[in-house]
């Protein structure tokens, strides 16, 4: 069964960090593009980070940069992002994706990644 399973989110305050991992199954994450989004209640989904599979290029959004960062452990066939100084406005339902991409990884739409996990809760409040 082909998936993928995020775990690590949760209730952090302000300025705490997170790590999610999303683990990959029934098939092999090397040679596919990977991305972290994310939506909030209300908004639509954006993407946080992604790295791109034909030179390792890594995407942030500007309000994460200096703050997350993404990697890949292709051995393990999973996906992380760290998350360093956590703010309020960073809470939403975060979803690892991958797929099979030929450019870089941000000029895809979140519809162009076939593969998606089910979605861990990050929460930022004090």
């Amino acid at each position: 069964q082909v998936q993928l399973v995020e775990s690590g989110g949760g209730l952090v305050q302000p300025g705490g960090s997170l790590r999610l991992s999303c683990a990959a199954s029934g098939f092999s994450t090397i040679g596919y593009a990977i991305g972290w989004f994310r939506q909030a209640p209300g908004k639509e989904r954006e993407r946080v980070s992604c790295m791109s599979s034909h030179d390792g290029s890594t995407y942030y959004l500007d309000s994460v940069k200096g703050r997350f960062t993404i990697s890949r452990d292709n051995s393990k066939n999973k996906m992380y992002l760290q998350m360093n100084n956590l703010k309020p406005e960073d809470s939403a339902v975060y979803y690892c994706a991958a797929e099979r991409l030929a450019l870089s990884c941000n000029v895809y739409s979140p519809l162009e990644y076939g593969f998606w996990g089910q979605g861990t809760q990050v929460t930022v409040s004090s």
